[in-house]
């Protein structure tokens, strides 16, 4: 990296470019600037917009986190949305990256980019092996376009544009809305409303049989760090906890319901859908650029 470095963070205000701000405050070094951008500062679906935000700040470098993000249910109504958003999104954010001359650009993709039908786990190499679930295949494919365009930069232009695939992320600053959040805070809001309410039935959509991996978003937030400061492949790289981490939606939904005391009954509504029954992702290859003896500040047991 360059002596002096202007760190542009998109969707600087969501869950992971919070936490990424968090880790700046105690990892910053004296040679970067960071800007954390939220949809406020521009519309990055729109070029022109785009390009005045990066002519505004003349970014070295950029962390591309800003997406049309939303949970099962959301993104099984509004595929096309999904779709469309993101490809602008993306599309616009790395051309006006390369016009501006920045050295490297970290995206963010999803585990649920990778294929439907495939073995387990999943590494790096097995992104483009086949369709990914139908529950969210917009944003997947919007998603697995990065990677694409990542290489065709480099072949063409030489840039040194790459991604990141975190497991599910969980923490501080999370979307509590039950329309378009995640797994996670959507079960925690739920069970608070219902327990402001009375209510002594907790409903949770699907079997509860899915497993995931979660990863904490301020311990992602420190692997960001080390990416943009160390990684220099193009290829994507897994950011997640071991494969034994891995936990059903039901152990879930126990374990919030054991945070807040609950003694009501726990109940899966069967007739709402599971979307992909498991996505176990392998961090080999995050292990192996890890040195053993710096393990330890990266929290992935």
């Amino acid at each position: 990296m360059s002596k002096n470095k202007i760190i542009l963070v998109t969707g600087g205000s969501g869950l992971v470019g919070r936490a990424i701000h968090t880790a700046v405050e105690s990892e910053a070094r004296p040679d970067e600037t960071w800007i954390f951008l939220s949809s406020k500062d521009g519309d990055l679906c729109n070029y022109d917009a785009t390009k005045r935000i990066f002519d505004k700040h003349h970014p070295s470098h950029v962390i591309h986190l800003a997406a049309m993000v939303g949970g099962l249910f959301h993104n099984m109504s509004h595929n096309l949305d999904f779709l469309r958003k993101n490809l602008q999104m993306n599309d616009n954010v790395l051309q006006v990256s390369y016009e501006n001359g920045v050295e490297k650009v970290v995206s963010c993709l999803s585990t649920c980019i990778f294929p439907d039908k495939t073995h387990y786990p999943i590494d790096e190499t097995m992104v483009h092996d086949g369709p990914p679930h139908p529950s969210n295949f917009g944003y997947s494919y919007a998603k697995r376009m990065i990677d694409v365009m990542n290489k065709a930069y480099y072949e063409q232009h030489g840039c040194i544009f790459t991604s990141v695939v975190p497991c599910n992320v969980f923490g501080p600053h999370d979307n509590y809305n039950l329309e378009s959040s995640h797994v996670i805070p959507g079960l925690i809001r739920k069970l608070h409303d219902i327990i402001q309410q009375g209510g002594e039935s907790f409903t949770v959509m699907g079997t509860g049989k899915p497993l995931r991996q979660f990863i904490y978003s301020l311990d992602l937030a420190r692997l960001f760090l080390w990416v943009l400061r160390e990684y220099n492949e193009v290829e994507p790289i897994i950011l997640s906890v071991d494969e034994k981490s891995e936990t059903s939606i039901k152990e879930l939904a126990e374990e919030i319901a054991k945070s807040y005391d609950f003694k009501g009954k726990i109940v899966f509504d069967t007739t709402k859908a599971d979307g992909q029954y498991k996505k176990t992702a392998s961090n080999a290859k995050l292990r192996k650029y890890l040195r053993i003896s710096s393990l330890h500040r990266f929290p992935l047991q």
